[in-house]
């Protein structure tokens, strides 16, 4: 395409793309000139599966039966179903085929493609009723989902600018430019309703507003990619999906509150996202929509994209901004606020992947028609990674409101082997655990932190009764230590010693006054650190304190973990009444600590020597060896 300097120039470019990706992404009936699209996940998840080959293999066979003038192949985003993945799509019959391998390829070009009958197999199967799914939209977990911050994910090649741009791309950017003062567009997020997606959920007209009301030679705006709560991949996936809409949410935030440049920071171990986000960047800067006086209407804006090294504490702006900045990341105090002094001294707004991947929408159809969308206090959608003990792990995106049930067994598919439900995690690390008299709460901001936990930047992972509540805190606190930057003495000692506390917990060598001082310690921390980190550091330990303190009084009290999780309070046991004496335990054991006779003798394990891996559970065949 021809560098683009008018808004007339764009207008046709965008009808000219849009023409030719709505022909080339239809629904209907085949025509028999008509030609055949098909999409393959190009997701993190799914090219780690094999998906980069399949779409060789596919590209390789329509060569072989002479079908690259029918047939398109294209890697798109995230479809959001990851625990089935790899996915591919067909247009115009909208087929979904997942968990696809190289050898399926060749099946689905002579079923499928040329003989046009799905290849059954690879079908979607609904968990409750055992029938085969052919179309995306009837399966249930995209049902009750409202791609709003997805848009164009798993729709658009991401490599592509022009199927950005025949999928809405830029609409809002054009309207900004020539319909709206920066004023009115901050007027305009503030009566959306819209707030931080990234955790703090501060209302982003508001964060806008105060930028715009200081003046200064120069002001940022920066995208806070350093997604690290462990488990979470929504804002990886958002810009894998479709870079565009996030960069023109960014350029309509510099517009509003006048910022020439975006820096985007984003995690180094999202190599793919960062990859499609330079190219984008550069695609757009060589048609004209980023750098100087952009489509003649003298407004400029530039793009950075900045890796960050996987430090948790910087998904703190202020030590995000330092980071970028070439030193240490580390928080600082708090006034003056980034939006007043951030990036070099200037004003700075930081905003989520999320929140900026929102505003192109709110633009377009404007804030009365987004604030219908969610609750009152909390407009819109929210993405959540949901994972853990959960039939349908992936990547959801919800209205405000929806419900914990409806998250975790309508879209969720419910908990695999009819194991009983017993948590759920929301927020990461900063979060806490909402359990079983919670499933119906309102997914919203204000409802979960008066429950307890908080929506933090979307993590979900949900637990079951093979989950000991203890170990999970543990594990969060672990992490905690070691993503502590230790610029404050709270956060640095006091996770260390809530550490050492909860060891003790799990080894049953803890006493009646650990607890009592793990919540008097998780309290100190909380009120006296600096940033969010060591603010929210106790969330896990005091919310599975508060909600399973049976759990915690067993492992103290009784020296035994419920379930059967912490190493040294469990041990495996072999039934005599049941054991086959088939020696299969015995042979797969890496300590040698299972001793019997084949044929003869029942086996016993030695409990001095075992190491608690599990292996002869999982060789057994006949269930004799059970956890105690």
């Amino acid at each position: 395409m021809d560098k683009i300097n008018s808004v007339e120039k764009l207008d046709k470019v965008i009808e000219d793309c849009s023409a030719a990706f709505s022909k080339k992404i239809r629904v209907g009936e085949r025509t028999k000139d008509g030609k055949i699209a098909i999409l393959v996940c190009g997701d993190t998840t799914c090219v780690a599966n094999g998906s980069v080959d399949i779409q060789s293999e596919l590209e390789k066979a329509l060569k072989e039966y002479h079908l690259e003038d029918k047939v398109t192949v294209n890697h798109v985003g995230c479809f959001g179903l990851c625990s089935q993945g790899p996915f591919i799509k067909i247009f115009p019959d909208d087929t979904i085929y997942r968990t696809v391998k190289v050898g399926d390829v060749k099946r689905i070009i002579e079923e499928d493609i040329i003989g046009g009958k799905p290849v059954e197999d690879l079908l979607f199967v609904d968990p409750e009723t055992g029938k085969k799914i052919q179309k995306q939209e009837d399966v249930n977990f995209y049902k009750k989902q409202k791609r709003i911050a997805l848009h164009g994910c798993a729709v658009i090649n991401p490599d592509y600018l022009e199927e950005a741009l025949g999928y809405d791309g830029f609409k809002a950017l054009k309207k900004v430019l020539t319909t709206m003062t920066p004023q009115q567009v901050i007027d305009e997020i503030l009566a959306s309703g819209l707030r931080g997606r990234g955790g703090a959920s501060f209302p982003t007209g508001r964060k806008w507003q105060f930028a715009a009301n200081v003046q200064s030679d120069q002001k940022y705006i920066v995208c806070n990619g350093d997604e690290g709560d462990p488990g979470a991949f929504m804002d990886r996936s958002i810009l894998e999906g479709n870079p565009f809409n996030v960069i023109e949410g960014m350029m309509i935030g510099g517009y509003a509150f006048g910022a020439s440049e975006g820096y985007f920071y984003v995690r180094a171990e999202y190599p793919v996202a960062v990859r499609r986000l330079k190219r984008a960047a550069e695609d757009l800067e060589k048609l004209g929509l980023l750098g100087d006086n952009i489509l003649g209407t003298g407004f400029s804006f530039r793009v950075h994209v900045r890796e960050g090294a996987g430090a948790f504490v910087c998904g703190e702006e202020t030590a995000l901004l330092a980071s970028i900045e070439g030193k240490r990341g580390m928080p600082r105090p708090r006034p003056p606020f980034p939006a007043i002094k951030g990036l070099w001294g200037k004003p700075t707004c930081v905003n989520n992947v999320e929140t900026l991947a929102t505003v192109p929408y709110i633009i377009r159809i404007g804030a009365k028609e987004f604030a219908k969308i969610g609750t009152e206090g909390s407009k819109g959608t929210k993405v959540f990674a949901l994972g853990g003990k959960v039939n349908n792990v992936g990547l959801v995106e919800v209205p405000m409101g929806t419900t914990l049930r409806t998250l975790i067994y309508d879209i969720g598919g419910g908990i695999p082997k009819g194991k009983k439900f017993k948590a759920i995690q929301t927020g990461g690390p900063s979060g806490g655990c909402l359990t079983e008299k919670d499933i119906d709460t309102p997914i919203d901001y204000d409802t979960l932190v008066a429950k307890g936990s908080m929506m933090g930047s979307g993590g979900a992972i949900v637990m079951d009764e093979d989950n000991c509540m203890v170990d999970v805190a543990h594990f969060y606190m672990d992490f905690i230590c070691d993503e502590s930057c230790g610029k404050c003495t709270d956060c640095r000692i006091g996770t260390k010693r809530l550490m050492e506390m909860l060891t003790k917990v799990t080894k049953g060598t803890a006493t009646e006054q650990t607890l009592e001082d793990l919540k008097e310690l998780s309290e100190i921390i909380k009120n006296g650190s600096l940033c969010a980190l060591g603010q929210t550091a106790a969330n896990p330990i005091l919310s599975t304190m508060v909600n399973f303190p049976e759990e915690y009084e067993a492992h103290v009290k009784e020296h035994k973990c419920p379930a059967h999780v912490c190493k040294d309070l469990m041990k495996y046991v072999i039934d005599p009444n049941k054991c086959k004496k088939c020696s299969m335990c015995a042979r797969n054991c890496p300590a040698s600590c299972i001793s019997g006779v084949p044929g003869k003798e029942p086996y016993v394990i030695d409990q001095s020597k075992c190491v608690k891996c599990g292996s002869c559970m999982a060789s057994c065949r006949f269930g004799a060896i059970s956890k105690e």
